[in-house]
C-alpha cells in the first residue's frame, strides 16, 4: 500500500530579495520516519489556495511550528508586539484549511504555532506573551543556547487521566517536554478538550471533543530528533496509523 499523503502548509518568508514558501526539514523527517507518511507541501497562497484540488488526495494534515505569530486581530486583539514576525499568508491558508480538514474528518496533528492556529480557528484566543501574564512561567527558549539545549526537556506536562493523549502514550500521567514558544492558549475554544497542562496551568495539548478521527494539538515540539524520543514516536505513529486508516477507507484501491 502506498504511504499516506499528508498536507504540510508552508510558511511564507522573505529571504534576501525573494519571497519563499518554507517548511523546516525536521517536520518532514518526522512524518517520514515517525508516521510513515509522505509529506506534500502546500504553498501559503491564502485565499488563492485550491483546497478543492489538494484535499481529495490528502490523507492527513500536519500544522507545523514557526517563528512567526498569528495576527492577534484574528482573535479580537491589537498586535501588542509588532516587532515580532508575522505571516499573514500562512494565517490566511491554515485557518480555512483547519475548518476544511475537520469537515472532511481528515487526521490532523498540530504543533506549536499550528496548535495555536487550531485554537484561534475554532474561536479561542491567545496570550501574546505568556511570560508577561502573572503566575505564568517563561516558556521561551534561550536563543543563545545550542539547538540541543533549546530542544531539550524544559518542564513537565500533566496528562489528563484517561484522555486521548494519555492513552496514546501508554497511560503516562506526566511527561517532560521541550518549550520554545512565547505565545499560548488564553481562552480555549469551545469543543476542544484539554489533554495536557503545564504546572502553571497553561494548556499544552488538546483534542477536538467531537472529532470522528484523530485530531491532536501539542504546544511542544515532538518532531525534534523524533527517533530518540519514544513518546514522540508514539504520537507520530498514532497519527500515521490514522492517516493509513483514512486512506484505506476512502481509497481502498490504493
Amino acid at each position: 500500500m502506498r504511504r499516506p499523503l499528508v498536507l504540510v502548509p508552508a510558511c511564507q518568508r522573505q529571504l534576501g530579495s525573494h519571497a519563499w514558501h518554507t517548511v523546516q526539514d525536521k517536520y518532514l523527517q518526522a512524518l517520514l520516519h515517525g508516521a510513515g507518511c509522505t509529506p506534500l507541501l502546500l504553498p501559503a497562497f491564502g485565499a488563492q489556495s485550491d483546497f478543492e484540488s489538494v484535499l481529495p488526495i490528502a490523507d492527513g494534515v500536519l500544522l507545523t511550528g514557526s517563528a512567526s505569530n498569528l495576527d492577534a486581530r484574528l482573535y479580537g486583539q491589537e498586535i501588542a508586539y509588532p516587532e515580532l514576525p508575522q505571516d499573514p499568508a500562512r494565517d490566511a491558508t491554515t485557518l480555512p484549511l483547519i475548518h476544511a480538514a475537520l469537515t472532511m474528518q481528515l487526521p490532523l496533528l498540530a504543533i506549536c504555532r499550528g496548535f495555536q492556529e487550531v485554537n484561534v480557528a475554532l474561536g479561542g484566543s491567545l496570550h501574546q506573551a505568556v511570560h508577561a501574564v502573572p503566575g505564568m512561567l517563561d516558556h521561551r527558549e534561550n536563543v543563545n543556547d545550542t539547538l540541543a539545549r533549546q530542544y531539550g526537556p524544559a518542564h513537565r506536562v500533566r496528562l489528563t487521566p484517561g484522555g486521548v493523549l494519555a492513552r496514546l502514550l501508554g497511560g503516562e500521567s506526566e511527561i517532560m517536554v521541550n518549550s520554545l514558544h512565547g505565545q499560548g492558549v488564553a481562552r480555549l475554544a469551545d469543543g476542544l478538550h484539554v489533554e495536557a497542562l503545564a504546572d502553571d496551568g497553561l494548556v499544552e495539548a488538546f483534542s477536538v471533543a467531537q472529532a470522528a478521527g484523530f485530531v491532536m494539538g501539542v504546544q511542544w515540539h515532538p518532531e525534534w530528533q523524533i527517533e530518540q524520543n519514544p513518546h514522540s514516536m508514539r504520537l507520530f505513529g498514532a497519527f500515521g496509523d490514522a492517516c493509513r486508516a483514512y486512506r484505506q477507507q476512502h481509497r481502498p484501491a490504493d
